[in-house]
């Protein structure tokens, strides 16, 4: 029977790259068969085959957008059942089969760490195993956490701590997986004025953005010192790169909402409030898609910096999509080294691998060709919204945001299946992507001479 099924759907010869994608999509249908089930509904609710389609690869891939309400559309037992989703949306496939895998006492062979090692972009086959379940340490661990400190806050807005308990315990693990759903039915807004509500969202966010091997290195880190050893402990050169790319991006969008929007959406604001609105949205754009205001309210020039920031989206290894930030860091550095006239890259003591730059800009032109794609389409399907509000989409879908203008309910059933395809894509990544579509590797038999050619 094995061999038959092995033969009919030739999971054995399906590349690695390829068996990921269909384990997303498995992913996908599960989802659709546990949030279709309409004892988790709410009374007299249905979803149609499109919704429930969207609302599922949004779960999967932690996106966020939602083309139906997800405090009308499910009940507290399907809101529980949603967080599950979210959860291994978040931590990836391979990091929930990999537990199972050690739960059931099963030993992990060459196929199940090349699974890993491409769903957790990592470069060798060695300890994939224990990071595994170190990710899954610490990403429990930070959500539970954050579900205490939440529940028992929200004691001051809720009637019953059961309320408290289900409001602390989902938002604590869509902002830790960065999903961008809520429950309260208008995301962070009734928290507007709620610094700490924003504050240990925005912690939450940043956890899971920031790329898992950042966690693990600072977990090793702190343990190192408290045991008093380790004392000479070195970054490597990922975790520099990252942590620094991520937080100047945080501080940037900051810098500049608060210098767009000072005569317009932030103009009748007290400092205070002026900051935080500026901070959260640019924390929120790494790829958290919570919001504490209404994003439409802000300027043109605000919108295409959200964009651009969406686009670039959270670290490798980490809950988030887009080209990820040390891609975007990688970019940046290529040129700037090029225009002085270097033939190297070298950044805090070490030297770049060339593939890593030319994969990086494969990355850009690649991500950025698909959205170029997906705004053209949209904008001939969607006629009735403006470029700016489809752009928006895009980048939100892409970069796995969930930031919206609020035309993500009015979409038609073919644009609907766009946004499905940007977020599934902006889950699995470029380079999956890529690999999914391209042809069996050939080595050329012969070579023609060289010739060089007008660049730029």
């Amino acid at each position: 029977m094995k061999e038959l099924f092995n033969k009919t759907f030739r999971i054995n010869y399906l590349s690695t790259v390829r068996l990921i994608v269909l384990f997303y999509v498995v992913a996908v249908a599960i989802a659709m068969l546990i949030l279709g089930m309409p004892f988790f509904h709410q009374e007299g609710v249905e979803l149609s085959f499109i919704d429930l389609l969207f609302t599922a690869v949004s779960a999967v891939s932690v996106t966020g957008l939602t083309v139906v309400s997800t405090a009308d559309t499910f009940n507290a037992a399907g809101k529980i059942a949603l967080t599950f989703v979210l959860q291994f949306g978040g931590i990836g496939i391979m990091t929930l089969a990999t537990f199972i895998w050690i739960t059931l006492r099963k030993k992990v062979g060459i196929r199940g760490r090349q699974l890993i090692q491409i769903d957790q972009n990592r470069a060798t086959l060695s300890g994939l195993v224990q990071l595994i379940l170190q990710i899954l340490k610490i990403i429990l661990l930070i959500e539970l956490i954050g579900t205490i400190i939440l529940s028992t806050y929200f004691l001051n807005y809720f009637d019953t701590w059961q309320e408290a308990l289900l409001q602390g315990f989902f938002g604590a693990v869509s902002a830790t997986t960065n999903a961008g759903f809520d429950i309260t039915g208008e995301s962070l807004v009734p928290f507007a004025n709620d610094y700490f509500v924003q504050f240990i969202n925005m912690i939450l966010l940043t956890l899971g953005a920031i790329g898992f091997p950042v966690l693990i290195e600072l977990k090793d880190f702190i343990r190192g010192n408290s045991l008093e050893v380790n004392r000479h402990h070195s970054f490597s050169l990922f975790t520099k790169l990252t942590t620094i790319t991520f937080f100047v991006l945080i501080v940037a969008g900051t810098v500049l909402i608060l210098i767009l929007e000072r005569n317009d959406f932030l103009a009748d604001k007290v400092w205070h409030e002026q900051f935080f609105y500026s901070l959260f949205q640019s924390v929120t754009t790494r790829n958290g898609g919570l919001a504490t205001m209404d994003v439409s309210e802000f300027t043109t020039p605000t919108l295409i910096l959200l964009c651009v920031l969406m686009f670039i989206g959270a670290s490798p290894s980490s809950v988030g999509g887009g080209i990820r930030t040390t891609t975007f860091a990688i970019m940046l550095l290529a040129i700037y080294n090029f225009a002085k006239g270097r033939t190297s890259v070298k950044v805090f003591g070490r030297e770049l691998d060339n593939e890593d730059i030319i994969r990086s800009f494969m990355v850009i032109t690649t991500a950025a060709m698909i959205c170029i794609t997906a705004i053209i389409l949209l904008t001939n399907l969607e006629p009735s919204f403006s470029i700016m509000s489809i752009t928006f989409e895009v980048a939100s879908a892409f970069g796995t945001t969930g930031l919206s203008m609020g035309i993500t309910p009015e979409l038609s059933t073919a644009g609907k299946a766009i946004i499905i395809v940007l977020m599934f894509v902006g889950r699995i990544g470029i380079f999956s992507f890529l690999f999914v579509i391209r042809g069996k590797v050939t080595q050329d038999g012969y070579h023609y001479p060289k010739e060089r050619v007008i660049i730029g």
